[in-house]
């Protein structure tokens, strides 16, 4: 009979963390915080205009339209740093190409790159980080050894030795950056699964039965899911800070496509005679670097319960 009360209180005390641990719970609030964060919401407000961008310079390229004031990859010898003008903002290159198309469609593949390369990171890390969580033993011990190892290697290091095997390009590119991330990942999510596991309501999925794939994916994991977010949110801007270092030494996407660590790479060589060259693509680097940036602080504070205790 008292086993049977002690079973019943376990389930009620796993609905009820059920209900309280929801993050769909909490995004009114999270919401509220985010909201007079004012650098935060710059930073949302960059992002949002340049995914605009992104989104229209690509549906508009599987169209077949041509929305922008020039073809960024149509050459024009015969105006050759032009300096910025009415007719071209940001001025051309050295092969006559338009500098502010250059610059809006490489928003394009920089975003692309970030964001694939950290689902591609995010996946892999959440789930090895996961198992070494909450198994522990000796296959905590062989995956986060194996990161480690990962980890002692500078990532643009390691980026590059990737690029060196899997060869130039945009795919590679991409794999390289996903793969660089996975440990740090795979740690944020083992060591905030440690302390997450020991809680009750983790005790009791166990003792009703569930498998240990739905306690991690169900009970754990969204638990953790803040932290998650905001990492990768920052994980974003290190990953067009990335693109940007393998294209500038010619590793990752190749010309004539726009990138805009490629154009600082291509046009290093005309810092006193064109110095615009450099400043635009370094500038639209940094900008998007810190939106980012901006934002992952912000969700990090709006994320975190402490912040929203008055």
């Amino acid at each position: 009979m008292e086993t049977n009360h002690d079973l019943k209180s376990e389930e009620n005390l796993l609905q009820a963390a059920e209900y309280v641990e929801k993050p769909e719970s909490q995004l009114k609030a999270m919401w509220e915080t985010l909201r007079q964060n004012k650098a935060a919401v710059v930073g949302l407000i960059i992002i949002a205009i340049l995914a605009i961008i992104a989104v229209t310079v690509w549906v508009s390229e599987l169209m077949g339209k041509q929305i922008l004031p020039y073809d960024p990859n149509y050459s024009d010898m015969s105006k050759g740093f032009v300096w910025p003008n009415s007719q071209h903002w940001f001025g051309t290159d050295q092969l006559g190409r338009d500098m502010f198309s250059r610059i809006l469609d490489g928003a394009k593949i920089s975003l692309f790159v970030g964001i694939t390369a950290v689902a591609i990171s995010l996946s892999v890390g959440v789930i090895l980080g996961a198992i070494a969580g909450y198994r522990g033993g000796k296959t905590d011990t062989i995956i986060m050894r194996f990161m480690d190892i990962m980890l002692a290697i500078p990532s643009i290091l390691l980026a590059i030795a990737f690029m060196a095997a899997l060869g130039k390009g945009l795919d590679k590119a991409i794999i390289a950056i996903g793969l660089v991330s996975i440990p740090e990942y795979a740690r944020i999510v083992r060591g905030n699964i440690l302390s997450v596991k020991e809680n009750d309501y983790v005790h009791a999925a166990k003792i009703i039965g569930n498998k240990t794939s739905r306690i991690i994916y169900k009970h754990i994991l969204p638990n953790v899911i803040s932290v998650i977010v905001v990492r990768a949110t920052l994980g974003i801007s290190t990953a067009v800070l990335d693109t940007a270092a393998l294209g500038f030494l010619g590793l990752g996407v190749q010309p004539p496509f726009a990138e805009w660590g490629d154009m600082l790479g291509r046009a290093r060589g005309f810092i006193f005679s064109a110095p615009y060259t450099l400043i635009f693509p370094g500038v639209a680097i940094t900008i998007t670097v810190l939106a980012f940036n901006l934002l992952g602080d912000g969700l990090r504070d709006a994320l975190d319960p402490k912040s929203r205790i008055k």
